[in-house]
């Protein structure tokens, strides 16, 4: 059987315009294709406003003909019409040929690759030096680039292929043809096959194709063409095969040279052959279903037809809702002609052909009811919904469908606070301003709390003597960030205030207000395992024998390693997500574990990876993206734009992480088993919240979802990125850097924080360099992620991976204090490295950790930075700390002579004061 690859999408067609309903409008949105039936009728669902209105002659339906129009439908009340896109695949099967051959002169080779697939191709590709060590690519010499090829970085040149005018045996044949000298040091040519129209890319059983040109290439695998008597591929390119050139001894080109008199070059094995890699790609063709919704003037009943250009027998799978919680119903009679009941929950209507233009129904709904919900079927057993939901029509009129759109609603109550407040800044903000809408997040009560104290703050008449108007319109400002802050729209994240105008205040006797962005606010973290932890094999029990000293240095939370059976130790590459026996202790340790901690009163974060997942078997063309295990999912749980690993998903919504293949998150099938097995880790494991690793691979809007079901104590998100630098230095202004985390935390509505890399790099070019004034952005605020959203930010100095054995970004040796100085004693929760707690730092951490219980420094404290100059930072948190990093001199009584403060702590180069 012929092995394929599929590409994704591809061709996009027009659509053909179907009778009475279908204009020529341009699609704006496409739908997945999960290739599996629903096990059961969903529950969620998108509703969608027409973007125009459009008057639609409709009909009215007899039970025996739902396509029959009369006078009486024509004056039927239009409601609802608009046009949902969808799109569903074929196939389209085609080869790849690679094909080395002796070139025209003496020493010379050339190497054909072509696709017979329509489409833009293109190939990406690079060689191998001689002497080069590990699987690098490099570029190739210029004399050996064909015409139009364009160099990518510094590693890879992409060239198009074109139509072989002299390859006529093959029909569509597109090709291109690379030549070398055999003399040269080129070891391999490397090379993947890409879609210039998709992005998809076509590669060799999960790696880069790969020719070797030389014997004992270093670092060898299996290459094209290693073999002897490489096989001659039967079918249409036959003419092609039986052109190899089959190698006769010791080749006549440059073989036996004067530097090998023996005949023993490396090139000494280098034959003709010619392979045929079979290739699929699936072409994604653009149809449209259009809905129309209208009330018959006679009964008041509501009809809806739909008619679609889709091919083939269309079923739809529907019912209706009274409500706007979206719930399946099935709807009284009378139902369509070739209805039936699916477990007695939807109904089921195959559209009525109307030739090859397309199909069509009518749907007769009684009165009373809020929307329409369906899903379609093809023939192929092809599912079609709306973006991972339910299609939803509402069967409401205009005026009602406005008030479906929360978004809507939330920016205009957004703005009514804020146009009230400037009018009349002694009106607090209330909840009759829209603020108390129970679609939102329980996390914005706190900042709605926020809002009204500093609104209250504008009209005090005290502050009202201290503050002058620019003051006044800053607080605004900051109060509009709040607002969007709530209601996750964040535009403008920067503050224009500063903290000496404007000081959070939480009372320590107030009830304490839980949400798994923040937790209680006055968490401090300890990361409970290095890169080598693994390595003990009782890393748990270990770890367990510490839980007493942890909690006596004032620790409230501990993140634990990746509990499942992983391809790596560390437990980085995961394969089986319920099989939790890890090289770090077994199930029933890590249960004992979370029990001891949780004695000592200290919350367990598990380390959860989600964007990817190790498989456990290969597919047909050897690529390794079938699971196994409790959660068995196909290639479909794949991302489709990862060239490494062929999914069958939709394309990434973040960066791919290549070592394992990444999860499409878009899938509902997926979710669900997420979300179920992070509700597992909860209830039956005993885990309190989560650390969630490389949250750049996929959208936070997921992150979201799981951090709502699970509703964890507290969760933080891995979001790496790297900062701005210009001619090799670090850039002053990293707001870029920092934009890119918010808007994560953005995108999770704030339901996770994300650890502050921004600030951890800043203050390694500040104590590198002795530049000290970077700690200062140009509003005089902190410059990292602590310094915009506090309340989320997760500040550290090292972790396992940037410390540890590992060293990819270690904090400059020797100014670790200085870097607890600053997180521990700075607003946003501080993390401290298992590393650093049980080594010479111990006391002076433990020190500086009682300093920030005791002055109940937060997540939300205030800072005023007193001084950011070369040699010297300094700040005063709260009116409660003041704090001292660098070499340069600082005392707080200079710059506050009205208050006393007494040395708390010092260290080589920094220093801590209370206030008395």
């Amino acid at each position: 059987m012929s092995t394929m690859v599929a590409l994704g999408p591809l061709v996009h067609h027009q659509i053909p315009s179907l009778p009475t309903l279908f204009t020529k409008t341009p699609l704006t949105s496409s739908l997945n294709y999960p290739h599996r039936a629903p096990l059961s009728v969903p529950t969620t669902s998108v509703s969608f406003k027409s973007s125009s209105y459009r008057p639609v002659v409709t009909a009215r339906a007899t039970e025996t003909d739902a396509t029959t129009r009369t006078q009486t439908d024509q004056l039927a009340d239009v409601v609802f019409t608009d046009t949902f896109p969808v799109r569903r695949a074929q196939k389209v099967e085609g080869k790849l040929i690679i094909k080395l051959d002796k070139g025209n002169s003496e020493g010379k080779w050339e190497l054909m690759v072509g696709c017979t697939l329509p489409g833009k191709w293109i190939l990406h590709w690079g060689v191998n030096y001689v002497d080069d060590t590990g699987s690098e690519w490099d570029q190739p010499p210029i004399e050996m680039r064909p015409p139009d090829s364009i160099p990518v970085k510094d590693y890879a040149i992409e060239t198009p292929l074109k139509i072989s005018s002299k390859e006529k045996e093959v029909e569509n044949l597109q090709t291109v043809k690379i030549g070398f000298d055999s003399k040269s040091l080129i070891a391999a040519i490397n090379f993947v096959l890409k879609d210039e129209e998709t992005g998809a890319w076509y590669q060799h059983k999960g790696r880069d194709f790969k020719i070797s040109v030389i014997d004992c290439l270093p670092g060898n695998r299996e290459t094209i063409g290693s073999k002897k008597g490489s096989k001659k591929w039967p079918g249409a390119l036959g003419q092609l095969s039986s052109m190899i050139l089959q190698s006769e001894g010791v080749d006549s080109d440059g073989v036996k040279s004067s530097n090998d008199p023996k005949g023993t070059s490396p090139r000494s094995s280098l034959k003709s052959f010619c392979e045929e890699h079979p290739i699929v790609k699936e072409t994604l063709f653009d149809n449209a279903v259009k809905v129309s919704v209208s009330t018959c003037p006679e009964t008041a009943k509501k009809l809806l037809y739909m008619e679609t250009d889709l091919p083939g027998d269309i079923v739809v799978h529907w019912g209706v809702c009274k409500d706007e919680s979206k719930k399946w119903e099935i709807p009284a009679e009378p139902h369509p002609v070739k209805t039936t009941n699916f477990k007695n929950k939807a109904l089921r209507t195959i559209l009525q052909r109307k030739g090859e233009e397309g199909a069509g129904g009518l749907f007769t709904m009684e009165q009373g009811l809020v929307g329409f919900l369906f899903v379609l079927k093809l023939n192929d057993d092809t599912w079609l919904n709306c973006m991972g939901n339910d299609f939803y029509v509402p069967l409401s009129t205009s005026s009602d469908l406005e008030k479906l759109s929360v978004k809507n609603q939330s920016e205009d109550s957004i703005q009514k606070v804020l146009t009230e407040t400037v009018e009349s800044d002694s009106s607090p903000i209330s909840k009759k301003d829209g603020l108390s809408d129970p679609t939102i997040s329980e996390y914005t009560d706190e900042i709605i709390n926020e809002i009204r104290s500093l609104v209250t703050g504008i009209s005090s008449e005290k502050k009202r003597k201290t503050k002058s108007k620019e003051t006044q319109e800053t607080i605004l400002q900051e109060i509009e960030k709040l607002a969007a802050e709530a209601y996750s729209i964040f535009r403008s994240p920067i503050p224009a205030f500063t903290e000496s105008d404007v000081i959070e205040k939480i009372e320590p006797e107030a009830p304490v207000k839980i949400c798994s962005g923040t937790g209680s606010g006055f968490e401090i973290l300890c990361q409970g395992f290095n890169w080598e932890s693994n390595k003990s094999g009782r890393w748990y029990m270990e770890l367990q024998e510490k839980a007493a000293e942890l909690a006596s240095l004032g620790f409230t939370v501990v993140w634990l390693p990746p509990p499942t059976e992983s391809i790596s130790p560390e437990g980085y590459m995961p394969k089986d997500l319920y099989n939790l026996n890890s090289r770090y202790g077994t199930v029933d340790e890590l249960k004992i574990l979370i029990e001891k901690f949780h004695e000592f009163d200290i919350k367990v974060l598990g380390d959860a990876v989600l964007n990817h997942r190790c498989a456990h078997h290969q597919n047909q063309n050897g690529v390794w993206n079938i699971f196994g295990g409790r959660l068995n999912w196909d290639d479909r749980a794949v991302v489709a734009d990862d060239p490494h690993f062929q999914g069958r998903g939709n394309k990434s919504s973040g960066d791919n992480f290549h070592a394992a293949p990444n999860i499409d998150h878009s899938q509902d099938f997926v979710r669900k088993d997420l979300k179920e097995w992070l509700c597992w880790l909860r209830k039956d494991i005993g885990y309190d919240g989560w650390r969630l690793d490389y949250v750049r691979g996929f959208w936070g809007g997921y992150v979201k979802d799981y951090m709502e079901v699970t509703e964890p104590y507290f969760a933080v998100g891995e979001y790496w990125d790297s900062l701005s630098y210009s001619y090799g230095e670090m850039d002053h202004n990293q707001d870029a850097h920092r934009q890119r985390i918010i808007d994560w935390i953005n995108a999770t509505s704030g339901t996770a924080g994300a650890f502050d890399v921004t600030t951890k790099g800043i203050l390694h070019a500040a104590l590198e360099r002795c530049e000290y004034w970077r700690l200062s952005d140009e509003k005089g605020k902190p410059p990292g992620v602590v310094g915009w959203w506090p309340s989320r930010a997760v500040t550290f100095i090292e972790n396992h991976d940037t410390g540890s054995t590992q060293g990819h970004w270690r904090f400059p040796g020797g100014r670790e204090m200085q870097g607890y100085a600053y997180i521990l004693t700075h607003p946003g929760t501080p993390s401290v490295f298992y590393d650093h707690i049980f080594s010479h730092l111990n006391s002076e951490i433990s020190a500086l950790i009682s300093i920030r219980t005791r002055n109940k420094i937060n997540c939300r404290s205030t800072v005023n930075i007193t001084k950011a100059e070369r040699d010297v930072y300094a700040a005063i948190i709260d009116e409660k700390v003041a704090v001292k990093i660098g070499p340069g001199h600082y005392e707080p009584q200079h710059q506050h002579g009205n208050q006393n403060w007494s040395l708390a702590r010092e260290g080589r180069d920094y220093k801590v004061w209370e206030a008395s």
